[in-house]
């Protein structure tokens, strides 16, 4: 399969080429290129078997490379459905099975690229891609698995005004459809125009392009959320530009270039965080320095992480939060994905990140005792999902009891209740391959960390500390005087899926509990939204899960001894994948070392933040290939990322909820109150929502608070007196 690809790959190449096209090498079921440079890729003849000779993806370069060959890109149904009305006629259209005739392709003299974005949703309606973009095209494959459709038949040739009025027409149609107003992405906004002394737009940009392009791009694991943050803030601070004509230069110039590339939310949020907040220097200073070089680029001043030293910043600043879950981790080959799919198919309120938690925890207990790493490591994990309530939280326990009961294997789920440190290891040595699933997880924690109020319960936490890193090794249990009734279990493979609201779990958190190590070994999926219903059906367990599931329970390494005594099938990882866990490494060992890192909480979260990213590479290798797993540099740098955004959630989740002291509880929960209602709040409604505070009290944190500089306190006139207004510093 993979020989006629390549083999198709070539020929289309040389045949895209032989019409004038220039080509650019992309990977596999991938649409973004990461060749350094590739804008300014010109492959020959001679070239193409070189870079188009594996299971790679071809990309056409737009606009001026290629003779003005310009794709108008419609991204949603509508734009889909109501092309015909609005754009010219042209005999070369493509698309993919799931979207058909997406793709309209013209040669257009002249054309600029022009974005079109629903002003609400902020998604792609329309764009016409012309030169510095790219499209790929077939016999591509999409990220989805569906082929692409090759480029064929005679694109038309239009005037570069016309057709760019015809896609504005469109995007419009489709807001007006949607009873929207239309915001297109190169309006200017009225506040930057106002703030900045009038020089020519075109002339900003170019600008702005040349310092994007030096800029280094972000690479995970190695401080990739600073760098683009740094980069964003450049483009909306140093050049003054409205925060969409920011994102499109981000998206289409310093994006592809990452490693991986940032989803469109993602890097979204980066340049609304950097437009929102204050800097050291005047707005669009960048605008009118001498010809950019590559030592013009100086990022020191952007990065708030390295604005000042860690002793300089204040607290509110040291732990950020690191935005909402990256979509691109969302997405792991194989069993994982299978699950996902079949739990968002039959939720009445779709949660992917919950779905991905849970199915991560299914595939882990299926590997269990099976599978290990060159290091040691297993597949149990403790992971959490956490959402609001009644925001669809059941459905993923839900679907993994279903699956582990198609597949005959329900010996592996254990009790939802746990009722002693005895029962649990019972339970373990009786199934030691075993996955427990917890409702209100937050509850669950706060019981059993305080001895006071169930002492037969806070045993349980420390039973499942020493039961997480006992996998590769012997777990003993309590000794007895009776022989009989001391527990030994060879390398037992733990995993719990719990699902709790957010404050039941956050108010579990205590500065005990992060600096023992217990919350640190936990996989936080957090979702803050309550999807809309849909009215799904009941669905039986398909059967390629199902399928996949008994394999697993069939696969006995190691013999028939290998219930009481495993033999574990050792996956290898490769050099490659190395580096990248190298990389995570070099990251910890740097947060170790920061000065705002070094209490007990941040040391024990980044501790053991490599270990689960090797843990949750196993669990990907096995998912995507369940006979012949390895680690490869997908696996590893997806597992790197997802526990260095998980940890760095934690730390902002800790810093935000964890108090050192009854006044800092109170000054903490204040400031969430502030921050809930969008940063300000007048001081009535402030009194109105700390009523369990005497006045005394609340007046000594608000002033704590004020002289500290996390608030500040504003007049704001009304047909009165003015109000007094309290707004996050």
């Amino acid at each position: 399969m993979a020989s006629t690809h390549t083999h198709n790959l070539l020929d289309a190449a040389r045949w895209y080429r032989s019409r004038g096209y220039a080509l650019i090498p992309v990977p596999a079921s991938t649409k973004v290129p990461v060749l350094a440079g590739w804008q300014e890729l010109r492959l020959t003849d001679e070239d193409l078997p070189h870079h188009f000779n594996g299971n790679g993806n071809l990309g056409l370069l737009l606009g001026e490379p290629s003779g003005w060959l310009v794709d108008v890109d419609l991204d949603c149904d509508e734009a889909v459905a109501l092309a015909p009305e609005f754009l010219p006629p042209t005999g070369a259209k493509s698309g993919r099975p799931g979207k058909l005739a997406s793709h309209w392709w013209y040669v257009s003299e002249g054309a600029k690229t022009r974005k079109h974005q629903d002003p609400v949703s902020r998604k792609m309606i329309v764009e016409l891609r012309s030169t510095g973009a790219q499209t790929v095209v077939g016999p591509s494959i999409h990220p989805s698995g569906e082929p692409y459709d090759p480029v064929e038949g005679e694109p038309a040739v239009i005037d570069h005004a016309e057709l760019a009025a015809a896609v504005t027409a469109l995007a419009e149609a489709v807001l007006e459809r949607r009873g929207r107003k239309s915001r297109s992405l190169d309006q200017r906004s009225p506040l930057v125009k106002s703030a900045l002394p009038a020089i020519p737009c075109e002339h900003i940009e170019r600008r702005a392009a040349a310092y994007l392009d030096r800029i280094p791009p972000a690479i995970s694991g190695s401080g990739g959320h600073g760098q683009t943050y740094a980069a964003a803030t450049a483009m909306v601070h140093g050049f003054g530009l409205d925060p969409e004509a920011a994102f499109s230069l981000l998206w289409d110039r310093y994006n592809p270039r990452c490693e991986p590339p940032w989803s469109e939310k993602e890097l979204r949020h980066k340049v609304s965080d950097a437009a929102s907040k204050p800097h050291d220097k005047p707005l669009g200073w960048l605008r009118d320095v001498g010809p950019v070089e590559a030592s013009d680029v100086d990022l020191s001043g952007f990065n708030p992480e390295r604005r000042r030293s860690d002793a300089e910043r204040p607290p509110s600043e040291r732990v950020p939060d690191p935005g909402p879950f990256p979509e691109h981790l969302l997405r792991v080959p194989g069993l994982i994905q299978q699950v996902v799919e079949y739990n968002l198919a039959t939720a009445t309120r779709p949660q992917p990140v919950l779905a991905l938690g849970a199915a991560i925890c299914l595939q882990a207990v299926l590997a269990g005792r099976k599978v290990r790493d060159e290091r040691g490591n297993r597949t149990n994990l403790y992971c959490v999902g956490v959402a609001p309530s009644g925001a669809g939280k059941d459905n993923a326990r839900k679907v993994n009891k279903n699956v582990l009961f198609a597949a005959d294997m329900v010996e592996h789920e254990g009790n939802e209740d746990l009722a002693s440190d005895a029962g649990l290891v019972t339970a373990v040595e009786t199934e030691p391959a075993i996955l427990f699933q917890i409702d209100e997880f937050g509850r669950f924690l706060r019981t059993i960390g305080d001895p006071k109020k169930a002492p037969h319960l806070f045993n349980v936490l420390t039973a499942l500390m020493k039961l997480y890193s006992s996998a590769d090794t012997i777990f003993r249990g309590k000794a007895y005087a009776d022989a009989k009734r001391n527990k030994v279990v060879d390398q037992p493979c733990v995993s719990v899926y719990g699902t709790t609201v957010p404050e039941h779990f956050y108010e579990s958190l205590t500065a005990d509990s992060l600096s023992d190590g217990f919350i640190a070994r936990l996989l936080v999926f957090e979702t803050t939204t309550t999807p809309a219903r849909q009215r799904s059906k009941a669905r039986a367990v398909p059967d390629a899960i199902k399928t996949a599931a008994a394999w697993w329970g069939s696969f006995t390494p190691g013999g028939n001894l290998a219930p009481q005594h495993p033999n574990p099938l050792v996956v290898e990882t490769t050099p490659e994948a190395g580096t990248v866990f190298d990389a995570l490494a070099a990251t910890v060992d740097a947060e170790l070392d920061r000065s705002d890192q070094a209490s007990a909480a941040g040391r024990s979260l980044w501790a053991r933040a490599e270990e689960k990213a090797c843990r949750l590479a196993l669990v990907y290798a096995c998912s995507a290939n369940a006979e012949t797993p390895l680690i490869d540099v997908p696996a590893a740098r997806w597992a790197c990322e997802l526990s260095t955004y998980l940890t760095r959630r934690m730390l902002y989740v800790a810093h935000e909820w964890v108090a050192d002291g009854v006044f800092d509880a109170r000054q903490k929960r204040v400031l969430r109150i502030v921050r809930k209602a969008d940063g300000k709040i007048s001081r009535t409604e402030l009194c109105r929502k700390t009523q369990w505070l005497t006045q005394r009290e609340r007046q000594e944190v608000i002033d704590n608070l004020l002289e500290t500089g996390q608030i500040e306190q504003v007049f704001e006139e009304t047909a009165t007196k003015p109000k007094v207004v309290y707004a996050l510093a």
